[in-house]
């Protein structure tokens, strides 16, 4: 529920989230103000709350406010920061005619650029970025095992699956997590090996591990060192 009210002669959205809960609770978030309150309070009486921390609430909207403004106009400095990819580490960097590129993080080039991006420009940089190194990657991974399995390839989606590495449902479409990319090729190449598997068993069953083994031997080392991740 949105409501708006006047704080020191400034108007102030506010968001009301009812629950189960006996008191009032107040935060700044990325929404703004938010009021935690519980369901048996009028909303005039939520006012009166609000209104009693008026100059609680002013600080930390501009401490907020402040951050915000700091994040857009300073952002993510390149060569600051290192990410994985195939279980190596990378670090980005602006060329010379001012675009991003990665570069693994032992080069011994210096900074090209000490140019500061926006973090919002950045992070989708480098969603994409992580999106096409899984996608090439998923697919030669998936019809290299496919063929060992004397499969066609395999439709297959990306993911960003919280719990999970890959799946394979009934109609046969496998999916694999692009964070997945991160780890080393061999526990990549052990989710499609598993995953494929499963158009044959939909299972974890003895026959479903000895498929899985025939493709890929070392499997059981593998799983172990999956969990660490």
């Amino acid at each position: 529920m949105l409501r708006q009210i006047r704080l020191a002669g400034e108007v102030i959205d506010y968001r009301i989230k009812r629950s189960g809960r006996k008191s009032v609770g107040l935060r700044i978030c990325q929404q703004g103000l938010q009021v935690n309150a519980p369901h048996d309070l009028t909303s005039a009486q939520i006012d009166a709350i609000v209104l009693g921390k008026t100059d609680w609430i002013l600080e930390k909207l501009v401490i907020w406010r402040n951050k915000l403004s700091q994040d857009t106009a300073v952002g993510f400095l390149p060569g600051t920061a290192v990410f994985p990819l195939l279980g190596d580490l990378w670090k980005p960097e602006i060329t010379v005619n001012g675009q991003l590129c990665m570069v693994p993080a032992d080069s011994a080039e210096k900074k090209l650029s000490d140019r500061y991006l926006s973090s919002e420009v950045f992070r989708k940089w480098m969603i994409d970025w992580y999106r096409q190194r899984a996608l090439a990657c998923f697919s030669e991974r998936l019809a290299l095992y496919a063929d060992r399995l004397n499969l066609p390839y395999p439709p297959f989606k990306l993911s960003h699956a919280k719990t999970r590495w890959g799946s394979c449902n009934s109609s046969g479409v496998i999916r694999l997590n692009v964070r997945l990319v991160q780890l080393p090729l061999f526990l990549v190449d052990y989710v499609v090996a598993h995953e494929l598997c499963h158009l044959f068993e939909m299972n974890h069953s003895s026959a479903f591990w000895k498929r899985v083994a025939a493709i890929y031997p070392d499997y059981q080392h593998a799983r172990r060192e999956l969990r660490n991740y």
